[in-house]
């Protein structure tokens, strides 16, 4: 038995390459029950058409002229289970995606960008067809330097081998907006020590949120054991009248809000506390003054007595840096933000997925730079 190629369907599948196409088309639309209702297919056939046809779009020109990315998580299935996506910032699209979060998956991104000298020299052993132009080599203290600052270099000799370093598209990135999870920062301090480190200044007013929420628990609880039970199941139903943005309340909202200022105490502190925090990273404030801003608020959350705070002090301080190299280079993780409630709203539409690459297949195709076309729209093309 003899099995060939065909240019007319993909290696491994069963079925045309049109076919494919078009389920690849209606997963990136529809739902899967829909898709296989009307293609009469099973759930686990759309899941590997995905990822044949996802494998296919794949470029390695999609990893070059990477200069301000943003690396972010999503859970893509119960049990803690995650997708890291890489986005850029100029083109507005994912360009990486794989299983994991964390340190290790960051490090499986550069590794990915700038494979190892080892690949790089079975890359280089391979036939040539017509010999390559001459390079300019760069000099000086450090790996990169302006175009046309370097020397014009001879036809390199039979086994000499260039530095990698001076042709690492990691050292091309210029800046990496992350959250604060610390991981995604370790990795990037190693593979591309250059590029700032911007901290999404959403994330500093969520952890805000979030220590007021920690202060309102905690005062709900004791009313609780206060014996005030009516008064603890009031205080919970208002709980938006705190966490909510002043500007969206109601007006029931806002007269509990009211009543809670009015009545002084932590809960009232922390409130304040958290708006402070809105009102430093508000438009059109400058770098320099949301550097005082921040000056001026971790000197009042170290002195708050009450530990979220205090916890939101330590945390803000210890990435500064980042949280003002966002504002200065005004860029933001909301775009990966948007990016990670559509691919939750694709894990939703498809009842789920068998596999992590059948998701990633279907959010590259999504949210990636491929524009999938029918079948007859490709004939016209």
């Amino acid at each position: 038995m003899l099995v060939e190629g065909v240019p007319f369907a993909r290696d491994g599948a069963r079925f045309t390459g049109d076919f494919e196409d078009l389920v690849a088309w209606l997963a990136t639309k529809t739902d899967t029950t829909a898709s296989c209702r009307l293609v009469r297919i099973d759930w686990q056939t759309v899941g590997r058409i995905i990822e044949r046809v996802g494998e296919e779009s794949f470029c390695e020109e999609r990893l070059s002229e990477l200069f301000e990315i943003s690396i972010d998580e999503v859970s893509w299935r119960k049990g803690h289970r995650y997708l890291t996506l890489v986005g850029d910032h100029r083109r507005g699209c994912v360009v990486w995606g794989a299983e994991g979060k964390g340190q290790a998956a960051g490090d499986e991104f550069f590794a990915e960008l700038d494979p190892p000298p080892t690949e790089a020299r079975e890359l280089a052993r391979e036939p040539r067809q017509s010999p390559e132009p001459a390079i300019m080599v760069p000099f000086g203290p450090c790996p990169t330097v302006p175009a046309g600052h370097g020397i014009q270099a001879a036809w390199l000799e039979a086994g000499v081998e260039i530095e990698p370093a001076l042709l690492a598209r990691a050292s091309k990135l210029r800046a990496v907006s992350m959250d604060m999870t610390g991981g995604y920062a370790a990795s990037v301090r190693a593979h591309a020590p250059q590029a700032t480190i911007v901290i999404d200044n959403y994330h500093v007013v969520a952890l805000a949120t979030k220590a007021l929420d920690e202060v309102r628990r905690e005062h709900w609880n004791e009313l609780r054991h206060a014996g005030q039970a009516d008064t603890a199941k009031q205080f919970k139903h208002d709980r938006w009248a705190l966490l909510k943005n002043p500007d969206d309340l109601s007006d029931q909202q806002a007269t509990t809000l009211a009543a809670i200022r009015a009545g002084g105490g932590k809960l009232a502190r922390a409130w304040a506390m958290k708006e402070m925090v809105r009102a430093i990273f508000a438009p059109g404030l400058t770098a320099d003054a949301v550097g005082e801003l921040l000056d001026r608020l971790l000197a009042r959350l170290s002195r708050c007595r009450l530990r979220p705070f205090i916890r939101l002090g330590k945390t803000i301080r210890k990435h500064r840096a980042g949280i003002l190299a966002a504002r200065r280079l005004k860029l933001s993780n909301a775009r990966a933000e948007a990016v990670n409630n559509r691919v939750k709203l694709i894990v939703r539409r498809a009842y789920g997925f068998h596999s992590a690459q059948a998701a990633l297949a279907l959010v590259h195709l999504t949210c990636g730079p491929v524009t999938l076309t029918l079948p007859h729209e490709q004939a016209f093309a």
